[in-house]
């Protein structure tokens, strides 16, 4: 399909600590920088998409964006990439969406270097029902099975498990044959998370205790999606050698620990970043995605499906804590 003279997006203009947030029709030129031209089919709603689009988020870099950082759909203008036209892709992480037009457009126009060939295993709607989230999680169960985790080896914790990430590294976990503890904040999240594999489920109040240095010891590893005394008891909580894959903040972005976890048992903290991850690495780990670490019940994560019009309470939603796993946006 060519590109159309103008076609939908769903765009933000920030000015003078207020926020405008509209569907309209843009053109080509509107877009940021970029050789490939993608006609895209689908993205999804994140917490930096809601961060994005609101007055006080502190993400967005430009005045007028449209937010999205993923994206899936199909090239329309190859470019430099050397893909052919009709080639389906991902396109999530550096300036997308933040600093450079994003995904909750019909088109999108971005430099060649972040484009990824969908996996053959993959459709484009299972793609973003991993979305960014999906690709964090699975960053951080390679992590920790780079640092030896194995299934077996005692129970894994998953903290902010209904989010995003977190619901989707339940799903990966359980498929992989751990034992997976899910911890969540959201009293209703219990069903959810034992159909995608969680063998228990923990509250918020019961994995954030820092009353203590060092707890008992308990896991074989950790994601954690949260930050803040969360991520503090679970330092406490590891087993010896054990580490803990973090990604979140959304519990604040201090953390009151000790140095003696990290002295007396050994255990490793592990920074996850998927948004400057190198090309190469990110297109191993999404082949990898719909191969061996592929959730378990992957349809089951897009639980909504929204058009651009239905974003803006989407979004706010989202920044309240209101939703739970994936809300996927169609664009085709």
């Amino acid at each position: 399909m060519a590109v159309t003279d103008s076609f939908r997006a769903f765009v933000v203009h920030h000015a003078d600590g207020h926020t405008i947030r509209e569907v309209r029709d843009v053109r080509l030129d509107d877009l940021g920088a970029g050789d490939v031209v993608i006609r895209v089919a689908w993205s999804s709603v994140n917490y930096k998409d809601g961060l994005a689009s609101s007055a006080n988020g502190k993400v967005a870099r430009l005045d007028t964006l449209i937010p999205g950082i993923d994206l899936a759909g199909t090239v329309v203008d190859p470019g430099s990439s050397g893909l052919d036209i009709g080639t389906e892709v991902i396109v999530h992480g550096y300036d997308l969406g933040v600093a450079h037009s994003g995904g909750y457009s019909q088109f999108a126009r971005v430099p060649s270097d972040w484009v990824v060939p969908l996996p053959e295993d993959l459709t484009a709607r299972q793609a973003m029902s991993l979305g960014t989230a999906g690709f964090t999680a699975a960053l951080s169960v390679r992590a920790l099975e780079v640092q030896g985790l194995q299934p077996g080896n005692g129970p894994v914790l998953v903290t902010g498990a209904t989010g995003g990430v977190g619901s989707v590294a339940v799903s990966i976990l359980a498929a992989k044959g751990y034992e997976v503890v899910a911890s969540t904040g959201k009293e209703d999240g219990a069903a959810w998370l034992t159909k995608l594999g969680a063998t228990e489920v923990l509250t918020r109040a019961e994995t954030s205790v820092v009353d203590k240095p060092l707890q008992r010891e308990r896991w074989a590893g950790a994601i954690d999606c949260v930050g803040g005394n969360t991520l503090a008891y679970v330092l406490s909580s590891l087993k010896y050698d054990a580490s803990v894959a973090a990604s979140g903040n959304t519990g604040g972005v201090k953390l009151p620990t000790t140095v003696f976890p990290f002295i007396l048992r050994g255990v490793s903290l592990i920074g996850i970043d998927s948004v400057q991850c190198p090309i190469g690495l990110r297109r191993t780990v999404w082949q990898q995605l719909g191969t061996d670490l592929r959730p378990g019940n992957l349809d089951a994560l897009g639980t909504s499906e929204i058009t651009l019009n239905e974003l803006s309470g989407a979004l706010d939603n989202i920044l309240d804590g209101e939703t739970q796993g994936r809300t996927l946006v169609y664009l085709d």
